[in-house]
């Protein structure tokens, strides 16, 4: 059955709860857009002292596990990845840029205000939903390189994650190494988001939907990608 401007109805329906379901989890995490931390996690940062390595570890998985941002743009980079090679390039490149800005961030002190850059964060999942789509290739005539839009997108997902912990003051006393296990436990959580997410895609890859559904399902994450933007530049110019 067709449904407006001749796209199916399930099609659409499809559309609309993927992206109900993205704007929810968007809504249920709060301050998790804007790379917060949870109140008595912050509390702990702020008190701490000496090194606590597994603490830190602990603290950056679980912030990479529950950051949507993160995830989404995890999602658009593996979409059409079907070779593991090819996914471990494209991750190492995203690890490198956020682990590189994130430690020299917060070492050096290198603040950016933080509705900004996750804003901008926002933008680089509106950015992958689109090359998915092709729109540049039908827009300008040209693809632009993807291996060096996941590596510059990591550099800024990098400094979303260092402009939180420098406002939490963490303490200067083993700064270093728990600055590396907090990037570990980051590590460790993308890790298993992606192993999530490719379980997930693996099955869905395997049904005759998928790519008729790629389309809808890219669309919604470019829709969440605005909402996460709309969302920052509120903040930005009502704080």
């Amino acid at each position: 059955m067709r449904g407006v401007c001749g796209v199916p109805d399930k099609a659409r329906h499809f559309a609309l709860t993927l992206f109900a379901l993205l704007v929810l989890l968007l809504g249920a995490s709060g301050d998790a857009l804007a790379h917060a931390v949870a109140e008595g996690d912050k509390g702990y940062i702020q008190e701490i002292y000496g090194i606590h390595l597994m603490s830190f570890i602990y603290l950056g998985a679980k912030h990479m596990v529950t950051g949507y941002d993160h995830i989404l743009f995890l999602l658009g980079v593996i979409f059409f990845l079907y070779r593991m090679q090819h996914i471990a390039i494209y991750v190492s490149l995203f690890a490198l840029g956020h682990s590189t800005t994130m430690l020299v961030g917060v070492y050096f002190n290198i603040g950016i205000n933080s509705y900004l850059i996750d804003a901008i964060i926002g933008l680089s999942v509106v950015y992958k939903a689109l090359d998915n789509l092709g729109a540049y290739q039908r827009w300008f005539g040209f693809q632009p390189n993807t291996k060096a839009a996941t590596l510059v997108f990591g550099f800024f997902h990098g400094f979303g994650l260092s402009t939180k912990i420098i406002e939490y003051e963490i303490s200067p006393n083993g700064l270093v190494p728990n600055l590396l296990a907090f990037n570990i436990g980051v590590e460790i959580g993308q890790l298993l988001a992606l192993g999530a997410i490719l379980i997930v895609m693996g099955f869905w890859r395997r049904t005759a939907g998928f790519l008729r559904h790629a389309y809808t399902a890219n669309v919604a994450m470019m829709c969440a990608g605005f909402v996460l933007i709309g969302y920052q530049l509120t903040g930005l110019f009502t704080a």
